[in-house]
């Protein structure tokens, strides 16, 4: 399985995603997203929800990593947060899962350990990333046996807030690759082609790129923005 995570090495990874409150939210979309990613030669995809990674397996032929958004009250750990929320996502039998992976409580108490040991006993071929922000987390991750790391979380959590991966030097980026011997993917921000390559020569394993492919609505405000400069 891990030739899997290998094959994405250098590749673009495209996340389909869009929330309830988006225009283009719904599996079918999702699945017509995906398909133009493919086309335009993505090497993988990101997926939220049974439903959507369900849509999007019958219409391209590419590793798809699942992801669940979820929020509960008593945690701020919200991707793929729980036990529960893995045995949903793998109704549709993703290739990898990105999981939330810090030190922060977990919903109904869970503790990490106690998640991967649930997943390697029910699913031992399923591909694990870990979504972090800091190094620390990071480097958690890799002691609890993880495949992979994602940035997925820096900039979106308390420790992490208002930090971007891609700045001046992508300091936090290259600390992550130097210090973890796991494919590290670089997820999160990621704007520009010329930034894209500029994560991979600092070391990122594979590049993650959302709303810059996939939200109208964001590109289109860029543009609008643009036109008062």
């Amino acid at each position: 399985m891990m030739s899997l995570l290998n094959s994405l090495n250098g590749k673009l990874i495209v996340s389909c995603q869009a929330l309830p409150d988006e225009p283009l939210h719904g599996a079918s979309v999702m699945a017509k997203m995906a398909m133009a990613a493919y086309l335009g030669g993505a090497g993988g995809i990101v997926s939220n929800g049974a439903q959507d990674i369900t849509a999007i397996k019958a219409q391209v032929d590419l590793p798809v990593i699942g992801v669940l958004n979820r929020h509960y009250n008593d945690s701020t750990v919200c991707l793929t947060p729980t036990i529960a929320d893995i045995h949903g996502l793998m109704v549709a039998e993703p290739d990898f899962i990105s999981i939330e992976t810090c030190f922060r409580p977990r919903p109904g108490g869970e503790r990490q350990e106690e998640v991967l040991q649930e997943i390697r006993t029910c699913y031992p071929n399923i591909l694990l990333l870990a979504a972090v922000a800091t190094l620390e987390e990071a480097l958690l991750a890799q002691d609890l046996g993880y495949d992979g790391i994602t940035t997925a979380m820096y900039g979106h959590t308390p420790e992490s807030k208002g930090k971007h991966l891609i700045d001046d030097d992508c300091a936090h980026l290259k600390t992550l690759c130097h210090a973890v011997t796991l494919p590290v993917l670089a997820e999160g921000g990621i704007n520009t082609p010329e930034q894209a390559a500029r994560a991979l020569r600092y070391g990122a394993h594979s590049i993650v790129v959302g709303g810059a492919i996939t939200r109208p609505q964001n590109i289109t405000r860029t543009f609008v923005n643009g036109l008062s400069l």
